[in-house]
């Protein structure tokens, strides 16, 4: 790119960055974006930038890719309903050494290295997430019609939410990073689907954007192309997109979240490739963008 076709760029960008400084990012990486070395620190820099300029940011893993694989390693089956993985006592004890150890501390790791203050947390530090138990749920299968009663074990549901730390920590000028553990009052710890602790932190702290950085190059139309990529959706759009049922399995979870969120506030949502370089930077700050952007309105 010619030096000309740079300055360009930092003359579009300009205006992005003025208008969100100070504002509150809750950006979610799924398991898939730090499962490489190369494509975290990749990443990181992009996160590390956003903080440079003055983005106030919340980091959110899950790690499900990587709890599946050691899974396998260790010889214990998975099961994954709706996109939704059942957690049993041995799968939990994987989690907390996935989520809360290994990908927190590398994903903290990275970003300490560029020189962005970074604090490891689970939702149960400071109280920042309550949850309980998920109840057993009917579930319809899609493909055969039948329904089945579906125990998810050491899976939570969110009760409540309390963003003082993390005000704190932001207003400090730290980059929170939290993993999708949290616990209920007597300390049982449960698995919470990262997105759904994402849309949650979003709506608490009144975010200006929550950014969902997976796999794939924003909503498509057709599974693995690319070129059929909605860039801009409304809520009702989103809606009628998801009853038409054209929406993959793995978005179901974000779905859920999606509207949960949309639906309490003036949020936008991203849905971005974080593995694909500077897509983040390109979706903030260009006119362009890079993923597909979802508003409430």
């Amino acid at each position: 790119m010619m030096n000309h076709d740079r300055l360009e760029l930092l003359r579009e960008a300009l205006p992005y960055i003025q208008k969100f400084k100070g504002k509150i990012f809750v950006i979610k990486l799924g398991g898939t974006v730090t499962e490489h070395s190369a494509t975290l620190h990749s990443l990181a820099e992009e996160i590390a930038l956003c903080h440079q300029v003055g983005i106030r940011i919340i980091v959110v893993h899950g790690g499900g890719h990587q709890v599946t694989r050691l899974a396998r390693r260790l010889g214990v089956q998975q099961k994954i309903v709706l996109g939704r993985r059942i957690t049993d006592d041995e799968t939990l004890e994987i989690a907390k050494m996935i989520f809360a150890g290994k990908i927190n501390t590398e994903v903290a790791a990275a970003l300490h290295r560029l020189g962005v203050p970074t604090v490891g947390l689970t939702g149960f530090d400071g109280q920042l997430i309550r949850a309980r138990r998920r109840h057993p749920q009917r579930i319809v299968d899609p493909e055969t019609g039948r329904e089945e009663l579906i125990d998810y074990g050491h899976v939570g549901d969110i009760e409540s939410v309390n963003g003082q730390l993390l005000a704190l920590l932001l207003e400090h000028g730290y980059v929170p990073v939290l993993c999708c553990l949290a616990a209920d009052a007597q300390g049982n710890i449960f698995n919470i689907n990262a997105d759904t602790i994402a849309a949650e932190l979003a709506a608490n702290l009144d975010a200006e954007k929550l950014l969902l950085l997976t796999d794939v190059d924003g909503i498509l139309l057709e599974k693995g192309d690319p070129t059929t990529r909605l860039s801009r959706l409304t809520l009702a759009q989103f809606k009628e997109l998801l009853a038409s049922g054209r929406l993959a399995e793995g978005m179901l979870p974000k779905a859920d979240a999606i509207l949960g969120l949309l639906a309490r506030g003036r949020t936008t949502v991203h849905v971005i490739n974080g593995c694909r370089r500077n897509a983040l930077l390109q979706e903030l700050f260009t006119d362009e963008g890079s993923g597909t952007m979802i508003i409430p309105t």
